[in-house]
């Protein structure tokens, strides 16, 4: 499974080094090479990481991948505490109308460079998604 950012900052890395998968930054995986084909795609939920998932999903719609390529879903990780204005709360819905949607609420500790500390389901979730053992404990798990 392969992680695209639809945007520099997205959270790939951080995604990869929690559930496993290939980070690939912010290009598609091209299968024909041995990279994995079932990607999830991560944006941030400001204005501008929604923005970038729409131009990414409109690039899949439209063909603009290589071959092989099977979105899984698309990763929203929250860019700050709390709920999301209305206005970016819409762009979320409509992102929902054309994808599978997964958020990742705002983990304080993760802006460290030690990912410590409970891991919230959604990157449980995320695993089931992706078929992969996290490297956190279940016992670890933030209930969200």
């Amino acid at each position: 499974m392969s992680w695209v950012g639809a945007h520099g900052g997205a959270g790939t890395t951080t995604l990869a080094d929690l559930v496993g998968g290939r980070d690939l930054g912010r290009r598609w995986p091209d299968p024909s090479q041995g990279e994995p084909g079932r990607v999830l795609l991560v944006a941030r939920t400001h204005a501008s990481g929604l923005r970038a998932a729409s131009r990414a999903l409109e690039a899949l719609h439209s063909g603009e991948h290589p071959a092989g390529v099977d979105l899984l879903a698309v990763v929203l990780v929250a860019d700050a505490p709390g709920r999301l204005p209305f206005h970016l709360a819409q762009r979320v819905r409509v992102l929902r109308s054309v994808a599978d949607v997964h958020r990742v609420p705002w983990v304080p500790a993760w802006r460290g460079e030690k990912r410590s500390g409970p891991v919230p389901r959604a990157i449980r979730t995320l695993g089931e998604l992706a078929g992969t053992q996290l490297a956190h404990s279940k016992k670890r798990e933030k209930r969200r």
